[in-house]
């Protein structure tokens, strides 16, 4: 099994930026995917980003494209979501998942969840 933890939330300015760590323990392995998601009360939980452990294989979804950018640590056990330019519509909770196939657009079989952690966007 693997643990996730969640941290680098904060508030921020329009326009600023944050830099998001997903920290794993446990039981790893190299060929899965890690996503990020974020929550939203009274809305979907929204896909963002996700990245193949070993491949390094990348996808967005079109509202942070061009402004996020997911990244991975192999020796750290550690997953990276630097996110520019926010904005108060990126407010939320984000919170990674792993998934043991690589899928685009949010859709693979996630078994694992962290917390979250939140980010606040002020206008």
């Amino acid at each position: 099994q693997v643990q996730l933890v969640e941290s680098g939330g904060g508030l921020v300015q329009a326009g600023g930026s944050l830099r998001l760590s997903c920290a794993a323990s446990g039981r790893t392995i190299s060929d899965y995917a890690v996503g990020w998601f974020r929550q939203t009360p009274g809305k979907e939980r929204e896909f963002v980003a996700v990245v193949s452990w070993s491949g390094g294989r990348t996808n967005y979804a079109d509202s942070v494209k061009g402004r996020f950018t997911i990244s991975r640590d192999y020796a750290k056990n550690m997953v990276y979501l630097q996110m520019n330019n926010l904005k108060p519509g990126d407010t939320a909770v984000y919170i990674c998942a792993t998934s043991p196939q690589y899928y685009e657009g949010g859709k693979g079989p996630y078994n694992y969840w962290g917390q979250g952690t939140q980010v606040t966007v002020s206008s």
